[in-house]
Formats: structure tokens, sequence, C-alpha cells
């Protein structure tokens, strides 16, 4: 059986689109190994310099009234944060000072990251969804588990990805951990 032009280029555009999900997927489980390790500098250095970081505060919504806003708006209501590169770097210069109350000592952190979708191709970048767990335990039996949903934006640069946007959904519409101190 002989594959016709058409065949070809779907099937070259799948097998494109596979290794593209698996380079971001890769780069995404990267990362993740680099919060947990704590290695924060090289963590940043996979931030553009345009970086945005944003964790709306979820709201209770009636069946009934499903279409209204389920989170607040970045920019326009309050958030668990709404950040720039800038702000990070400081949150993560006090983090590697050892002076941070809130992580002394410091957590144990697992950050596991799943359902990793390519949501959309523009040029250099790629938005991409996926789900996240963040596990930490403090002290001897502090644990927390943050569970939601991320969409990225990465862009290639000089050849290698670079988180431009960060966009988390907590599913807990109450935080049950003491605090965020740690990178999520």
């Amino acid at each position: 059986m002989s594959a016709t032009g058409g065949e070809i280029s779907t099937r070259q555009d799948a097998v494109e689109k596979l290794l593209l999900q698996a380079e971001i997927a890769d780069f995404l489980y990267r990362e993740a190994d680099l919060l947990d390790e704590r290695r924060y500098s090289e963590w940043l250095g996979l931030l553009t310099d345009d970086y945005e970081y944003s964790v709306p505060l979820r709201a209770n919504v009636a069946y009934d009234d499903l279409a209204q806003l389920e989170q607040t708006q970045e920019g326009h209501d309050i958030c668990w944060f709404d950040e720039k590169k800038e702000t990070v770097a400081l949150r993560v210069e006090q983090l590697m000072t050892g002076l941070h109350w809130a992580e002394e000592p410091v957590s144990r952190v697992s950050h596991l990251v799943t359902n990793v979708r390519i949501e959309g191709v523009d040029g250099a970048e790629v938005d991409v969804s996926c789900r996240f767990l963040v596990y930490r335990n403090r002290v001897a039996d502090e644990t927390d588990l943050l569970v939601g949903r991320r969409k990225d934006r990465l862009r290639r640069v000089a050849g290698d990805w670079q988180l431009c946007r960060r966009r988390l959904l907590l599913d807990q519409t109450v935080l049950l951990a003491k605090n965020l101190s740690i990178i999520l």
C-alpha cells in the first residue's frame, strides 16, 4: 500500500507534534527537579526577562452560575500571586538567604507535573497546559498538598526553552497550607 503526499505530510506533522510535546514535557520535568533540589539560581535562568506569574483566588460557584468566573482576574482583582520576574527573583533571593522565617527549617518539596498538552504554537512561543501536584513536608508532621491546573507559555530563546508566562489555578478556595513560601 502506498501513502499519498497528504498522508505523509499528516504523519510528519503528527511526529513533529509528538516530538515537540516530549521536548516541552522534558523541560517542565527538569524545571520541577530544579525547584525540588533548591537550585533556584538555575531555575531563574529558565525565566525570560518579561516573565509573568499569577495565581488567582478561586471562588465557590453554584451549579446554576457556572458561567460566572470561578477565579479572580490578575491585574484587576486580588490574587495569591500576580508578579513579574523581578518580584519572583526577590522571593528566591530571600529563600536563599536562609533567613526566611516560614522556611526555617526548610521544606522538603516534590513537584509533580502531568497531563502535559500543547494548546497552541505561535512562532517561537508555545502555549502549554498541564496539571500539577506539589507535596510539601516541614518539621516532623506538617504536610501540604497543592493541586491544580497550569497554563504556561514557553519561548524558544537561542535554541533553548524559557518560561515567559505561568498561570496556576489551585483546586481549593481556601488555602489549607500555612503559607505559600515555596515556588509552585
